[in-house]
C-alpha cells in the first residue's frame, strides 16, 4: 500500500509501464474503492419525540444541571482584622532570645 485517500485523489506507486519497455508482471496495481455514503439526513426536533422521551430527556438535563452547584462564598472572619502595635519589645524585656 502506497496512499490512501479519501477526498483527494491518492499517489500511485511510481511504476508507470513503458510502451517501449515489456514488463511481464508489474510490481503493484492500482486499485480503487468507492464507499458509497448517505445522502439524506434525518433530522429530529424536541417536538418530533415521544411525550415520555421528552419527559425523560428534560428531566435528566435537569438533574445534570443541577448536580453541579456552585460552593457558597466562604466568609473569612479575620479578613478585616489588623494586628495590634508593639508597644515594647517583649523579647528583649524578658531576655528570651531565639537563637
Amino acid at each position: 500500500m502506497v496512499d490512501v485517500a479519501v477526498f483527494s485523489e491518492a499517489k500511485d506507486c511510481g511504476m508507470e509501464i513503458d510502451t517501449m519497455v515489456k514488463v511481464e508482471k508489474p510490481c503493484c496495481k492500482d486499485t480503487v474503492d468507492i464507499v458509497e455514503g448517505q445522502d439524506e439526513l434525518n433530522i429530529v426536533t424536541f417536538n418530533d419525540l415521544e411525550s415520555a422521551t421528552q419527559l425523560f430527556v428534560s428531566s435528566y438535563i435537569y438533574t445534570c444541571t443541577s448536580l453541579f452547584e456552585s460552593l457558597p462564598k466562604q466568609i473569612i472572619p479575620h479578613k478585616d482584622y489588623s494586628p495590634p502595635n508593639i508597644v515594647k519589645d517583649i523579647q528583649l524585656l524578658d531576655d528570651v532570645f531565639l537563637i
